[in-house]
């Protein structure tokens, strides 16, 4: 698909409010990103579960991609580490499949600040259901 199908597909009721923006999508990596305003704590610190928000968002695209036309996919573990805090810019995300098998992968997250400091590690696995398909015919 393209990124701007891509894009389509994540415009979800959650995604939408977050601000997500998807930079590249494939099985292997994908990338996006999205503003600390309106996604902060109390405090104006950047919020750790908007973080795991975009950790999962991006690796379930990936597994989206992984599965194929047809295919779907879900995350079913998320593990995240907070190392810095955010008030403001952008966190970009990166999502890289640590491994992807036929019905279960797992990606790392790195989420950085707009001056590359890493702000978060997540390990995000997903289910990936891929589409059916048909038998082939016997040779009678």
């Amino acid at each position: 698909m393209e990124l701007s199908e891509w894009q389509a597909l994540a415009d979800t009721g959650l995604h939408t409010r977050m601000g997500l923006e998807l930079l590249e999508v494939s099985p292997e990596r994908a990338r996006g990103r999205m503003p600390v305003e309106g996604n902060t704590q109390p405090y104006g610190l950047l919020h750790g579960g908007a973080s795991c928000v975009l950790a999962e968002a991006l690796a379930s695209l990936a597994a989206v991609a992984a599965a194929g036309e047809g295919g779907a996919a879900y995350g079913i573990e998320i593990n995240a580490s907070h190392h810095e805090g955010a008030r403001g810019g952008w966190v970009t995300g990166e999502a890289r499949a640590l491994r992807v098998g036929g019905t279960v992968g797992t990606w790392e997250v790195v989420l950085a600040d707009d001056d590359g400091r890493r702000l978060c590690t997540a390990r995000v696995t997903c289910a990936i259901r891929r589409p059916k398909r048909e038998p082939k015919p016997s040779a009678d």
